[in-house]
Formats: C-alpha cells, structure tokens, sequence
C-alpha cells in the first residue's frame, strides 16, 4: 500500500480517484420540486442540476396559483423555460388539462418525463426545444395560460413578449404569467396586455396579465 506523509501530495491514483469521485457527485447532484397544491400536494420530485434552474419559491406559487385560483380547472397551460416544472407541473395538479412544458436542456427535458411517469399523469407533453424557435410559428392552438420564467440578465422579455403577442399564442381572454429582475424595468407588454397583478419578493417581480378579449364577447 503506498503512503503519504500527513500534508503530503496525495499519490497520483488517489488525484484521480478523488478527482473522479467530485466529478460522480457533480453529475449526481440534484434538485428537489415540492408541489405545493392540488391532488398531488406535498409530492416531492427530483431534477438534475442542469442548466441552472432556480424553480419558482413556494410562496411565489402560491400566490400566483391563487390568483389564477377560477381560471385553472380544465386550461392548456404552456411552461416556457419550464426547467424542474415547477409551474407546469403546480397546475396540473391544481386541474390544468395539459401543459406543455419546453426547455432546450436534455437533461431537465428527461426529468420532466420521468416525473410525469411518476406522477402517472398524460397531461403533459414536453418540448427539447429553444424556446424562441418554438415560438416562432404557431403550428397548434393557441393557449389559455402562459407560464415565462426566463433565465435572467440575457433580455428574453424584451424578443418574447412580443413574439407571443404577433403569433396569436395566448386565446383572447388568456393570462400570461411573466417574472424578471426587480432592479430592472418592468419589461414592455404588448398593447393588448393589461397588468393584472404584481407583487415583488427580493430580487425577483412576477407579473399577471390578462389579454384583452375579442370585440363583442364577454367572460
């Protein structure tokens, strides 16, 4: 058996062995989802740490999931850079009819269909995709809800929210939920797009707006 002196250098196959061992619980490691309402309230899910995904916190989830508390039962939802699924996910527990969930990461994409498996629910699709080729040709119909919590500081509101808004993807009457830095701005919504709410909670704003309704018709 070799030996080192206490404080010595470590031998060369204990550099690597300690080296690939660091490497085996990097990949290893991973996040935990908790859906916080619904039927499945309480489950705990995992997702790899991948991407840098920062789920949506529980009490921003709440709040929001109370505002959208009459509008829920029975929507297509659509998670954008939907990462652990943690919005996606919230509202088909709390009786979303589908959710389509995208994400460019492989490894997050594989996660959130393990984790529907889990959760024994057809509900939801999930998209491997850039986000903004997803977007840019609507090939289905539109959506009732639209969930965007896009990776900060690289200006995705500023090329997205209008995307949405000339594509036609949220139906007259539709709500779109949007969150971004509270140093900045508030990103500038389409003419259509009225502010619902908005709270703010440290670093981060989140926004509801309604899309206005078709001419003549009522909710």
């Amino acid at each position: 058996m070799t030996r080192r002196k206490p404080g010595g250098p470590l031998p060369p196959n204990k550099h690597k062995k300690e080296a690939t061992a660091r490497q085996s619980q990097k990949q290893n490691a991973a996040g935990e989802l908790r859906i916080i309402g619904g039927d499945w309230r309480s489950r705990k899910l995992r997702f790899p740490d991948a991407g840098g995904v920062r789920p949506t916190p529980a009490r921003t989830r709440e709040t929001l999931f109370n505002w959208l508390s009459f509008h829920l039962a029975g929507s297509d939802c659509l998670d954008l850079f939907s990462g652990s699924g943690a919005l996606g996910l919230e509202a088909l527990s709390r009786g979303a009819a589908h959710a389509t969930l995208v994400d460019n990461n492989a490894a997050l994409s594989t996660a959130l269909r393990s984790n529907l498996r889990l959760l024994g629910s057809e509900s939801g699709t999930v998209i491997c995709a850039n986000v903004d080729t997803y977007l840019s040709q609507r090939t289905r119909p539109a959506f009732d809800i639209i969930f965007m919590d896009p990776p900060f500081r690289q200006g995705w509101l500023a090329t997205l929210l209008p995307m949405l808004d000339a594509q036609g993807w949220v139906k007259p009457g539709g709500w779109v939920y949007v969150e971004h830095e509270s140093d900045l701005p508030a990103p500038t919504a389409p003419a259509s797009w009225q502010l619902h709410r908005q709270k703010t909670a440290g670093q981060v704003t989140y926004c509801l707006y309604r899309v206005a309704q078709a001419a003549g018709r009522s909710e």
